[in-house]
C-alpha cells in the first residue's frame, strides 16, 4: 500500500463488512462507497487499466461490482495534533457570553452519521456502511461528538479510533461554528485519554483553519501500527461548550 499512488485510490473492493471496516483503518485506509451505478461505471473506465495491470489491487470478498467501492490512503496525510484544534476569538467570546452549548461523547451516534450524510453529494454514507459503522459504535471502535443547543443536536464529528489516531469520516453543523467545537471537544476527550492524533483524511482549506499539517503516508501508517491496539477510553460527560473557549488574546 505504501507503494500506492498519492492521489488515487490503493485499492477496489465491495466488501464492507465491520472486520474489514476496521481492518482498513488500522492500515491507513478509509472507504468511499459509489452510491449509484454512474459512479461504479466511472471508476471502471478511470481505473480498470491500472486494476488489471495490479496497481490498484482487488481486495475483499468476491463481488460481481468490485467497483461499488474506492478505498483511498492519501499521500501525504492531513492530520491535527491534538494540541491543534482551537476556536477562533469570535466563536470563543460568543461560547463565553451567549451561547448556552453543550457536548458529549456517543450520545446519538447514529444520529450524527445521518446528519452528517443529509444532503451530501456525493452521497459516500450509503446505508451499508452505515449499518457496518453503527456495528463498529456498538463494539467500542467507532465515536461520535455531539454539540447540544436547549436539547437541539447542531453539530457533531464522527470516525473510528485505532490506538492514540481518531479519524474523522465526517462531520456537520446546523449553527455556525458548530462543527469546529464538535472537533475542539473531540481533540479534548482524546488528549485526555491519551490520543495523539486526529486523522481529517482529505486535506482542505478547512482542514487548514482547524490547525491540520500534512504528513508522509509511512510516517502516518507507522503511527497506526505502533499503537493500533491501545485501549484508549474517552471522557463520556456531558460538558458545557464554554470550557473549550481560550482567554481573550490567545485564541486565532
Amino acid at each position: 500500500m505504501l507503494e500506492a499512488a498519492p492521489d488515487g485510490p490503493v485499492a477496489f473492493g465491495a466488501d464492507l463488512s465491520p472486520d474489514s471496516l476496521l481492518a482498513a483503518y488500522r492500515a491507513g485506509v478509509y472507504p468511499f462507497p459509489a452510491s449509484d451505478e454512474y459512479t461504479r461505471a466511472l471508476n471502471d473506465v478511470v481505473f480498470a487499466d491500472q486494476v488489471q495491470e495490479g496497481r490498484i489491487p482487488l481486495v475483499g470478498e468476491e463481488s460481481a461490482d468490485p467497483y461499488a467501492v474506492a478505498w483511498w490512503s492519501p499521500d501525504p496525510r492531513p492530520v491535527l495534533p491534538v494540541s491543534a484544534p482551537h476556536l477562533s476569538r469570535s466563536l470563543a467570546r460568543r461560547l463565553r457570553n451567549r451561547l448556552r452549548w453543550s457536548t458529549s461523547l456517543d450520545r446519538r451516534f447514529e444520529g450524527v452519521v445521518r446528519e452528517c450524510r443529509a444532503g451530501r453529494v456525493p452521497l459516500w454514507l450509503t446505508d451499508e456502511l452505515i449499518t457496518s459503522l453503527v456495528r463498529l459504535h456498538d463494539l467500542g471502535h467507532a465515536h461520535s461528538v455531539e454539540v447540544w443547543e436547549d436539547g437541539d443536536l447542531i453539530g457533531g464529528v464522527f470516525g473510528v479510533q485505532i490506538g492514540s489516531v481518531f479519524s474523522m469520516d465526517s462531520m456537520f453543523f446546523r449553527r455556525p461554528g458548530a462543527s469546529k467545537v464538535a472537533v475542539t471537544d473531540l481533540a479534548a476527550r482524546f488528549a485526555q485519554a491519551g490520543g495523539e492524533l486526529l486523522d481529517a483524511q482529505r486535506d482542505s482549506p478547512h482542514v487548514r483553519d482547524l490547525g491540520g499539517v500534512l504528513v508522509p503516508r509511512e510516517q502516518y501508517v507507522r503511527h497506526l501500527h505502533r499503537t493500533a491496539h491501545d485501549s484508549l477510553p474517552m471522557p463520556t460527560a456531558t460538558l458545557p461548550a464554554r470550557r473549550l473557549a481560550q482567554p481573550t488574546g490567545s485564541g486565532r
